[in-house]
C-alpha cells in the first residue's frame, strides 16, 4: 500500500476556491482528506458538488477560532478516521476597513479566525505528530502579511503573525520528523477575487503583478502537495511566496 493511503490530511476552511483545490490535490495524492467547515448548509452543497466531480471527503465541522471546538473535531477525526499527519491551516476571513474606523470586533474576529486558528489546530495535533515522529503543518498566509495593505491592519497583522509562529514551531520540532512551513499567495483566482469588478482587476491589480495575470488555485495546491510530501522533509521554517512577482523580497 502507498504510504500516503495511510496518512490523514486535514484542510481547514475547505469550503472555498483554495480549499477545494487543496482537498482535490491531496486526495489525488492518495491521502485521506478531512475537509473542515463551519456552515452546515454551505458544506452540504459543496460536498454534493465535489461528489459529482468524483471527490468524497470526510467532513468535519468546527469553528477553528474556538480552541475547544477544534479539540472536539480532532478527537472525532482521530476516532473515526485516524491520526492527523498533515495539517493545512487555510481558514481565514476579511473584515476590511482603515484603522481609524475599524471596530474592536472587526479586529478581534479576524485575529481569531486567521491567527488564533493556527494555534488552536496546531496545538491539538502536534503531540500526536511528536509521538509518531512524523508530521507536516502548512500555514496559508498572504502577500499582505509581508508587504501590508491599506484597510487591512487586522488581516495583515494576522497573516504576518503566521510567519513568526511558523519559524518558532519549526525550530521546536525540527529534529522530530515534523516540518512547519508557510505559503503566502498573492492575487489568486478565487470566488472572492472574481467578485472584484473586471476594470479594477485590469487597471489596479494586474499592473502590480509582473507576470500580468492572476494565480490559479491549483498552483497553490501543488505547492501544498509538495510541502506535504516526503520529498520536502528537509524544508522547514520557510515561507513560499507565490504571487507572480508581486512582492519580491
Amino acid at each position: 500500500m502507498d504510504q500516503n493511503q495511510k496518512r490523514v490530511a486535514l484542510v481547514t476552511g475547505a469550503i472555498g476556491g483554495l480549499g477545494t483545490s487543496m482537498c482535490r490535490k491531496l486526495n489525488d495524492d492518495g491521502y485521506r482528506v478531512i475537509a473542515n467547515y463551519r456552515n452546515q448548509a454551505k458544506a452540504d452543497a459543496w460536498a454534493a458538488e465535489e461528489k459529482m466531480a468524483g471527490y468524497t471527503y470526510y467532513m468535519a465541522q468546527a469553528d477553528v477560532a474556538d480552541f475547544n471546538s477544534v479539540g472536539t473535531m480532532v478527537a472525532l477525526v482521530e476516532k473515526e478516521v485516524g491520526p492527523i499527519d498533515i495539517l493545512v491551516n487555510n481558514a481565514g476571513i476579511t473584515r476590511d476597513g482603515v484603522l481609524r474606523k475599524m471596530t474592536a470586533e472587526a479586529w478581534d474576529e479576524v485575529l481569531r479566525s486567521n491567527l488564533y486558528s493556527v494555534f488552536n489546530c496546531s496545538r491539538h495535533v502536534i503531540n500526536g505528530m511528536l509521538d509518531r515522529g512524523h508530521g507536516r503543518i502548512i500555514n496559508i498566509s498572504s502577500v499582505n502579511g509581508q508587504r501590508g495593505q491599506v484597510g487591512q491592519t487586522n488581516y495583515s497583522a494576522a497573516k504576518a503573525g503566521m510567519h513568526g509562529f511558523t519559524k518558532s514551531l519549526a525550530m521546536e520540532v525540527a529534529n522530530k520528523g515534523i516540518t512547519v512551513n508557510t505559503i503566502s499567495p498573492g492575487y489568486i483566482l478565487t470566488d472572492m477575487v472574481k467578485a472584484i469588478p473586471e476594470e479594477i482587476i485590469k487597471e489596479k491589480i494586474l499592473p502590480g503583478v509582473p507576470m500580468g495575470r492572476l494565480g490559479g488555485t491549483e498552483e497553490v495546491a501543488y505547492l501544498v502537495s509538495f510541502l506535504a510530501s516526503d520529498k520536502a522533509s528537509f524544508i522547514t521554517g520557510a515561507n513560499y511566496a507565490i504571487n507572480g512577482g508581486q512582492h519580491v523580497a
